[in-house]
């Protein structure tokens, strides 16, 4: 990409509201202000995304403000089209950006949403103040390490930019956010009930990498795999499991009896996280409460004995914040699927006419 092209699409990037939504809810980060997503670009595909097709940005300057779609009465341009572009491929320049017609209809049909969200803000008369609009620019000065208005407004210039452009470009990010505000975010709520149902149904996701500490002795059928060398094993165990329940000492036990690798550090396995062990094995030590010693548990190798030493669980503060993560998944969910509903309903009402024919 060349200098000019870099250049004009930080510019973009800085003032035109086009990158993706800060505020989306993910494990161990917290929203800022959920007022909906402020983004004029798709998301990142999953696979490898596509780059900007070679023809999306002519040579010929007589075509960059060729009309690839009316939505009502307003009219999206070639130009608009490739300034989003330029801008995701800004974002993006450490991929290996692919040209695909679908990555230009997935921004287009981006650009009509958001044309259709400034057009339901103008019938609502939301109406953003000169004020708002000079707050919401200085942020974004700062943001670009510029001085002053001065040196930001000699570089749009620079790229046959002006100020008043770049100031439209921020009041309708701001309208666009008012009334995502208004006709769906108010409108979205998540009651502690369905966080507790969340959680409950996705426990033991939400508990993996949970730490814990147990100690374990293995008894070994002696004489092979043999149903008496089993049953002498089974009343060993038994034995080990009764002194310990009379008080006996745990390391000592597993330094004379058991024939783990442990047994040399009294059968301790050190911190685990959940999921390090077999299944099985994991389950017998959970379902232990902490220092409480297991039934022999009979396995492919010989019987076990454990013992939970400790065990992090969801509960105080690491639940207060799984809980507050749960309820930012459920209130995404529920924005996005109220969005998608109040896109259909204006778009029904509205006349669009798309002329992107796939020849740029």
């Amino acid at each position: 990409m060349s200098r000019r092209l870099v250049v004009t699409a930080l510019l973009v990037f800085a003032l035109g509201g086009c990158s993706m939504p800060q505020w989306v809810p993910y494990l161990g980060e917290e929203p800022p202000d959920k007022t909906g997503p402020t983004t004029s670009v798709p998301a990142t595909p999953a696979a490898s995304p596509p780059t900007v097709p070679r023809t999306v940005a002519p040579s010929d300057e007589s075509v960059t403000d060729r009309v690839l779609a009316v939505v009502n009465n307003d009219a999206i341009t070639l130009s608009e089209l490739q300034e989003a572009i330029a801008v995701y491929r800004y974002e993006n320049r450490e991929r290996a950006v692919e040209a695909s017609d679908a990555l230009v209809q997935q921004f287009l049909t981006r650009m009509i949403d958001n044309r259709l969200q400034i057009q339901e803000a103008e019938r609502e008369k939301i109406v953003i103040d000169d004020a708002e609009v000079d707050e919401e620019l200085a942020d974004r000065i700062k943001r670009m390490n510029l001085k002053d208005k001065d040196e930001l407004e000699a570089m749009l210039k620079a790229q046959g930019l002006t100020l008043d452009a770049a100031k439209k470009r921020i009041r309708d990010e701001l309208r666009r956010n008012r009334i995502v505000g208004r006709k769906v975010r108010l409108r979205v709520s998540v009651t502690e009930a369905e966080v507790m149902q969340y959680l409950e149904a996705n426990r033991v996701k939400l508990e993996t990498g949970l730490a814990y500490h147990a100690r374990h002795i293995l008894i070994l059928p002696e004489g092979g795999n043999t149903d008496v060398g089993w049953e002498s094993a089974r009343i060993r165990a038994d034995m080990l499991r009764s002194q310990l329940l009379q008080g006996a000492d745990f390391a000592e036990l597993a330094r004379q009896h058991s024939r783990d690798a442990s047994a040399r550090d009294g059968g301790d396995l050190g911190p685990l996280k959940r999921g390090e062990l077999a299944q099985d094995i994991e389950s017998q030590i959970l379902s232990l409460s902490p220092l409480a010693i297991s039934a022999p548990y009979r396995s492919a190798l010989g019987y076990h004995i454990f013992r939970l030493e400790s065990k992090e669980a969801l509960e105080g503060e690491g639940l207060n914040r799984v809980k507050s993560q749960i309820r930012d998944i459920l209130f995404r969910e529920k924005f996005d699927a109220r969005l998608d509903t109040w896109l259909k309903e204006i778009k029904q009402r509205a006349i669009i006419d798309v002329r992107l024919d796939g020849q740029l």
